[in-house]
C-alpha cells in the first residue's frame, strides 16, 4: 500500500476566465478501486492529465507509483499480443491467457491484428496490458463507451477483482459493480468517500435536503428578526425623542420618569443591536449553504401529435451486409407514446436498424411501413463532426435559439461556452449540444443512437425524468442499463 498526495494543486488553461482547480488537497490510497465522476467540463480528464504530468501546474503531486492512462495508443504493434507486450514488456503468455479468461475472451484474440478488433475487444486488450504492467496505477477514462450491456458487466466483474485504479465513468450500474471508493468533483470542492456511486448519491441527496431545509428555516428566522428589529428600533427612537423633547420638572408627575425612559430606550437599542448581530450571523450561516447543491432543473419536450396511433411497422425484416445476415425476421411496431430500447450485443445490427428507419440503407428483406409525413429528430453516435460556433449550429438546424440555449444551461452548460468554438468542447459537452438540438426540435418521433456516451450522471437523470414525464415517442440504442430500465416501455432484442 502507498499513497498519492496532492497538495495545493492549482491549474488553469490559457485564456480561461477561471481556474479549473485551486488549492486542491487530496490523499488517495493506491489499493483503492476508485470511481471518478462529476458534471461534464468540471475537469475529470484534466486531473488525469495532471497526474500523468502532461500539463503544467502549481502545487505538488507525490506518488511512488507510475501512472498509466487508458485509452492507450499503441506505437507500432500489429497483433494484439504485441500491444500487450508493448505496455507490459515482462508479461508472459500464461498471464495474458489468464487475463483473457477473466474477461471471457478467446485466446485466439492474441494473434489477430489489433486494428481489426472491435472496440470492445480493443478495450479488453489494452486493459489487460495495463494491469499486467508492474508498479502501475491505472487512470481509466470512460472505458464503457460503445460497449454493450453484457460487455460492461464482464468488464465490471474483471475490475472488481483488481485494485489500484481511478475509473472515470457515468454509468451508475457499472460504477456500483466494481468500485469501493468514489471521487467526485462538485461545484465548489472535490471530495472522496468510501462506497460506490449509489451510497455517495444517497449521501448527496440527504445533505442537499438538509441544507435546503436549514436554508428555509434561516430565511424565516431572518425575516422575523428583521421585523422585530424594526419595531424595537422605532420604539427606541420614540422613547429617545420623549427623553429630550420636554421639561420633566414641568410636565412629569414623576420626577423619575426621565431616568426610566432613558434606561428603557437604552435597553431597546441594545436589543435591536443584538437582533442585528443575530441577523448577520444567520445570513453568514445561510450563505455557507447550497454552495455545492447541484441544481437539476426540469427539462421540457414538446413533441408533435401524429395523426395516427401507429407510426412504423416492421414485418419480418432481415438486414444483410456483404451477403451475410446481421439480423433476421425482426418484427415490431412503433406507436405514439412508445419509448423503445433497441438492445443487443455489439455487431447485432442496432445502428443498422436505425439507418433503415432513416432510409439510409436499402439492403434488406421484409416490409417496412413508415407513416406519411412523419417528422423525425435524430441524434447519431459520434459528435466528432461538430464544427464552428453554436450560432452556426442553430442556423444549420433552424431551431429556436433561446430554447436551445436554455436547455443547454439546464444541462449545466456555462455561458462562457456559448462564445467558444464547438471544437474546444469536451466530448460530453458536444453530446449535450446534439441532445439540446433534438430536444428543441418538434418531431413526431425521436431516434437516438447511443445518446449518453460521455454524458454526466446528473444530466442522464434529468433526461430520464423528462422522458418519463413527456408523451414523446422515442426509439433509442443505449447501453446504460439503469437508464434503459428507467426509461424504456418496450425492448427490441436483436
Amino acid at each position: 500500500m502507498s499513497l498519492i498526495n496532492i497538495r495545493n494543486l492549482s491549474f488553469e488553461y490559457d485564456g480561461s476566465f477561471e481556474k479549473v482547480f485551486e488549492n486542491v488537497n487530496l490523499q488517495l490510497d493506491t489499493a483503492w478501486k476508485l470511481g471518478f465522476t462529476g458534471r461534464n467540463g468540471r475537469g475529470k480528464t484534466t486531473l488525469l492529465k495532471l497526474l500523468m504530468g502532461e500539463l503544467e501546474y502549481t502545487g505538488e503531486i507525490i506518488s511512488s507509483v507510475d501512472f498509466e492512462y487508458f485509452p492507450y495508443t499503441p506505437a507500432d504493434a500489429y497483433f494484439a499480443a504485441d500491444v500487450i507486450r508493448e505496455i507490459a514488456p515482462q508479461a508472459e503468455d500464461w498471464q495474458i491467457r489468464r487475463e483473457l479468461s477473466l474477461l471471457e475472451a478467446d485466446e485466439a484474440l492474441m494473434y489477430r491484428p489489433f486494428d481489426l478488433l472491435s472496440n470492445g475487444e480493443q478495450t479488453k486488450i489494452l486493459i489487460i496490458g495495463m494491469f499486467l504492467r508492474e508498479n502501475s496505477f491505472l487512470l481509466i477514462d470512460e472505458p464503457t463507451n460503445h460497449l454493450d450491456v453484457h460487455a460492461r458487466e464482464i468488464l465490471a466483474a474483471y475490475l472488481k477483482k483488481k485494485s489500484g485504479f481511478i475509473l472515470v465513468s457515468h454509468d451508475r450500474a457499472f460504477l456500483d459493480a466494481c468500485i469501493d471508493h468514489i471521487l467526485v468533483i462538485n461545484k465548489m470542492n472535490i471530495e472522496v468517500q468510501k462506497g460506490n456511486f449509489s451510497t455517495w448519491n444517497e449521501n448527496r441527496e440527504r445533505q442537499e435536503q438538509f441544507e435546503r431545509t436549514k436554508n428555509e428555516r434561516l430565511k424565516k428566522e431572518i425575516s422575523q428578526l428583521e421585523q422585530a428589529a424594526k419595531k424595537a428600533a422605532a420604539h427606541s427612537d420614540k422613547l429617545a425623542a420623549e427623553k429630550i423633547g420636554f421639561d420633566p420638572t414641568k410636565t412629569e408627575k414623576s420626577k423619575g420618569r426621565r431616568d426610566f425612559i432613558s434606561k428603557k430606550s437604552a435597553k431597546l437599542m441594545n436589543r435591536a443591536k443584538s437582533m442585528e448581530t443575530r441577523i448577520e450571523k444567520n445570513i453568514s450561516e445561510k450563505n455557507k449553504l447550497l454552495k455545492n447543491v447541484e441544481e437539476v432543473s426540469s427539462l421540457k419536450l414538446s413533441p408533435l401529435k401524429y395523426h395516427s396511433s401507429q407510426m412504423i411497422d416492421f414485418r419480418n425484416v432481415s438486414l444483410c451486409y456483404d451477403g451475410e445476415a446481421v439480423f433476421k425476421d425482426v418484427s415490431f411496431t412503433v406507436c405514439q407514446g412508445d419509448r423503445i430500447a433497441i438492445c443487443g450485443q455489439n455487431g447485432s445490427g442496432k445502428t443498422g436498424l436505425i439507418k433503415l428507419l432513416l432510409g439510409e440503407n436499402e439492403n434488406y428483406q421484409g416490409t417496412i411501413t413508415m407513416g406519411s409525413r412523419l417528422k423525425i429528430s435524430y441524434v447519431c453516435q459520434s459528435a466528432d463532426s461538430l464544427r464552428g460556433t453554436l450560432d452556426d449550429y442553430v442556423e444549420k438546424y433552424n431551431v429556436d435559439e433561446a430554447l436551445f440555449k436554455a436547455i443547454l444551461r439546464k444541462l449545466d452548460f456555462s455561458r462562457e461556452l456559448f462564445s467558444r468554438p464547438i471544437e474546444s468542447y469536451s466530448q460530453g459537452q458536444k453530446k449535450k449540444v446534439m441532445l439540446a438540438r433534438s430536444l428543441s426540435e418538434q418531431a413526431h418521433l425521436y431516434i437516438w443512437d447511443e445518446p449518453l456516451n460521455y454524458i454526466d450522471v446528473l444530466s442522464r437523470i434529468q433526461i430520464e425524468e423528462l422522458l418519463k414525464a413527456s408523451e414523446a415517442t422515442l426509439l433509442f440504442v443505449e447501453h446504460d442499463k439503469r437508464f434503459c430500465e428507467q426509461t424504456a416501455t418496450k425492448q427490441i432484442l436483436l
